[in-house]
């Protein structure tokens, strides 16, 4: 008959039993058998409400998610003769984006000769990032692009925001089988599910 090596829900080692007997113990506890460890020999079995453990993954998977941080980027373009009147409305635009935590990535568009003076794009760049430099920082400088030249600004860190994601998300194991449940006593007593790779077996204790 097939044995596993038991492991009860406080984590401590019962030892190698048959999977009768495994079953026989979940069920006492009205609780599930799950197969934590199956390339073990023997296998491993762990008694845990495994709803509950479902459960409780989801609620870290969530509040990790919470935890990310979205990065949007906006675009604005201007011609490298812009008046006076329009460059002060993008970069009000650009001022607004920053403040929102977004990037902004700005484009100069060069037509005709304009493509011969790539240095009046370059400096309006510049210009824009002197004049909002208070909350957006270059995290690209002006780099030409064919027919355009780009530039990327970032909020700086003293909005509350760092450009990127400073808090990733913790990895949550997933278990990878499941073995038998045991009969529950009651209908909510269902799992049967996959489970990660467990931890070594640890040393036997009957």
């Amino acid at each position: 008959m097939p044995k596993v090596r038991l492991v009860d829900s406080d984590g401590s080692q019962i030892g190698i039993k048959t999977r009768d007997e495994a079953l026989e113990y979940a069920f006492s506890k009205n609780l599930d058998l799950v197969e934590v460890a199956a390339n073990a020999d023997p296998p491993v079995c762990r008694i845990m409400d495994y709803g509950k453990y479902k459960y409780e993954q989801e609620q870290k998977a969530k509040t990790a998610r919470k935890h990310q941080v979205s990065i949007n980027v906006k675009e604005i373009k201007l011609r490298p003769k812009i008046g006076v009147h329009d460059y002060e409305t993008k970069k009000g635009h650009v001022v607004r984006f920053l403040k929102q935590r977004a990037k902004v990535k700005v484009t100069i568009m060069f037509r005709g000769r304009e493509q011969s003076h790539p240095e009046r794009g370059r400096d309006l760049l510049m210009r824009l990032a002197e004049d909002v430099k208070e909350i957006g920082q270059i995290e690209s400088p002006p780099l030409q692009d064919g027919r355009n030249m780009v530039m990327v600004l970032g909020p700086n860190k003293s909005l509350g925001q760092s450009a990127q994601t400073q808090d990733q998300p913790e990895a949550v194991s997933e278990p990878e089988a499941v073995s038998e449940q045991a009969p529950a006593q009651e209908p909510e007593t269902e799992a049967q599910a996959e489970v990660g790779a467990a931890q070594g077996a640890q040393a036997e204790n009957e």
